[in-house]
């Protein structure tokens, strides 16, 4: 009864289908102006990036390992990062100001001077959790709206062991969300309405790093209900569907006080120490 009426909720939805990319004018947009390193035919850099793209290249064959055990799967596809030098490569590609890294439509991962720069310590890290986002987007598509942001970047933030949301503390988090300002587990995203961080009166790292406590929250206390969601997820099921199916209950109840009383050591990396200075 119980999935049935889900079923009857969900329904639009579904019947709506896999958001396509066909009207995402950067899913057609060519990128141009990179090559790829003669070492690693992985990383493509803008000219004169070459010293920047060498070290993403040493960063990829962990980063890589680090997202298929996170994800209980190998990469679809080998991933292709681009590596920019400049401000204006990144400019023409990722449209959202105050990113040093992105995956955009059409699954392309793109790397900001920044990470070569005042952010070089971020490397590691961003790159994994883009990479997250790049591994996911080849089996559902980029960011579909099946699955709630929250849980997108909680998932990335967590396979990069708090990449994404280094600047903001699990304190921070806590404390937001016992003062009523937390995500809202019973928020639905759709085609035309997505969830994010001011939704909820969070700021953006904030945001990150309570969906990073709460991703980290299912996936300590029953690690392999973790594993089977997550494979479901990949296999293009429905979010809250699966969820049901797994947990037999719904997020909000199964998520219920998990941000207020999580304790500030995780498993898994989750909580890597948050940066004293925000950009």
């Amino acid at each position: 009864m119980r999935r049935a009426r889900l079923i009857f909720l969900l329904a639009p939805l579904l019947l709506a289908g896999c958001a396509t990319l066909s009207g995402e004018p950067r899913a057609r947009q060519p990128m141009q102006g990179f090559a790829p390193l003669p070492q690693d035919g992985r990383v493509w850099v803008e000219a004169g990036a070459e010293d920047y793209g060498r070290r993403v290249s040493a960063s990829l064959d962990a980063a890589i390992a680090k997202v298929e055990a996170a994800h209980y799967l190998p990469f679809a596809h080998a991933p292709r990062i681009h590596v920019c030098g400049s401000e204006s490569c990144f400019n023409n590609h990722v449209f959202t100001p105050r990113l040093s890294a992105a995956v955009i439509p059409g699954n392309r991962l793109i790397l900001s001077p920044n990470l070569d720069g005042r952010e070089q310590w971020r490397l590691d890290s961003l790159l994994a959790h883009e990479l997250a986002h790049l591994h996911l987007g080849q089996r559902v598509g980029h960011y579909h709206y099946n699955i709630p942001v929250w849980f997108h970047e909680g998932w990335a933030a967590l396979t990069a062991g708090g990449g994404g949301a280094e600047f903001a503390t699990d304190e921070e988090a806590i404390e937001a969300a016992r003062a009523g300002r937390r995500i809202d587990l019973a928020a639905r995203d759709a085609p035309d309405k997505r969830h994010r961080a001011n939704a909820f009166g969070l700021g953006i790292h904030v945001f990150y790093r309570q969906a990073m406590l709460m991703v980290a929250s299912l996936k300590n206390r029953d690690p392999a209900a973790f594993r089977r969601l997550a494979l479901a997820l990949q296999d293009n099921q429905d979010f809250e569907l699966a969820f049901w199916d797994i947990y037999g209950a719904g997020v909000e109840t199964r998520l219920a006080g998990a941000l207020p009383t999580f304790p500030q050591s995780m498993d898994n990396g989750a909580a890597a120490p948050a940066q004293p200075a925000k950009p």
